[in-house]
């Protein structure tokens, strides 16, 4: 069974407009509630699943970490709960004690901060302080990266994910959890800088920034969810099955399920994986589970 690091649910789902996935009353709802998140996760094979607060208003309604929480604590283990703060709450300065909050919330069980998205550089100050203090906290921190600036949601990098890896040598004892398209898009070299904003579809023709960094800094880890997470590994398969055991022990599951009727075909990809030979059922529960367990005490 898996255990999906990277899960989102509201209790109370709210509605958004989108021209592709409206109903009859012009919109559709934005996440899943409770019962439809463990109904999806049920059909994926999925029975834990690590819940990701959203906090920063770029794109979505913020919501609060005690309804995480609460879900998480009476979920009888099914839910596992991350914290998530802003970078800006507090004071909305760069020296904001944004640490104590963070343990208040590790007393009350989280066992890492994410998803972190707002839409600010790594290198802004701000969001340094926020990585100090996470440090400081112990906890694993799980962030979106974006290639765009002052539009929509994720934490901005250059291209060659150059501020990430300064933030790497700089939080040695902090563990970043990678993901997003613009993360994952650089899986191999950029056959041009406007691949960073999508998902490439073409083979790997170099390694690129993701592995290189994976190989230089222990402290980087990855999250295979969302469409991001499975292109990186299917849009070149024997790339892919070397990347999986290569780095097997800082690979995660995770699904990123956003609505009702979002397909997510990674685990049919790495069970066909795991079923041809081509990765080992070591790696795979790795993969599937036991990464994250350690990673998060839960072994």
């Amino acid at each position: 069974m898996y255990l999906d690091v990277h899960a989102h649910l509201y209790k109370y789902p709210y509605p958004r407009p989108c021209s592709t996935a409206m109903d009859a009353r012009g919109y559709f709802e934005m996440f899943l509630n409770e019962e439809q998140l463990i109904r999806r996760h049920d059909e994926l094979g999925i029975d834990r699943a690590v819940l990701l607060p959203l906090v920063s208003a770029e794109v979505y309604v913020p919501q609060s970490v005690g309804e995480i929480i609460d879900i998480c604590n009476a979920s009888g283990g099914r839910f596992i709960p991350f914290c998530n703060l802003d970078p800006r709450v507090l004071y909305n300065t760069s020296d904001a004690p944004i640490g104590f909050l963070m343990e208040h919330f590790k007393k009350l069980g989280c066992r890492g901060i994410g998803e972190v998205l707002p839409n600010m550089a790594f290198n802004d100050p701000k969001m340094q302080n926020l990585m100090k203090c996470a440090e400081e906290v112990g906890f694993p921190f799980l962030f979106d990266l974006t290639a765009f600036q002052d539009y929509q949601f994720g934490l901005y990098d250059d291209a060659g994910l150059p501020q990430l890896a300064a933030c790497l040598e700089k939080y040695p004892n902090l563990i970043f959890v990678g993901h997003g398209s613009a993360f994952w898009a650089e899986m191999g070299t950029l056959r041009k800088e406007e691949d960073r904003y999508g998902y490439p579809d073409y083979p790997i023709d170099e390694e690129g920034s993701v592995p290189a960094l994976l190989r230089r800094y222990p402290n980087l880890w990855v999250d295979l969810s969302a469409k991001s997470g499975y292109n990186a590994l299917n849009r070149d398969r024997a790339h892919g099955v070397k990347f999986l055991q290569e780095f097997q022990d800082r690979i995660m599951f995770g699904t990123d399920l956003c609505y009702m009727a979002e397909e997510n075909h990674l685990p049919a990809l790495l069970e066909g994986l795991r079923d041809s030979g081509e990765i080992s059922e070591t790696v795979f529960e790795k993969i599937a589970f036991k990464n994250a367990e350690r990673l998060l005490g839960l072994a």
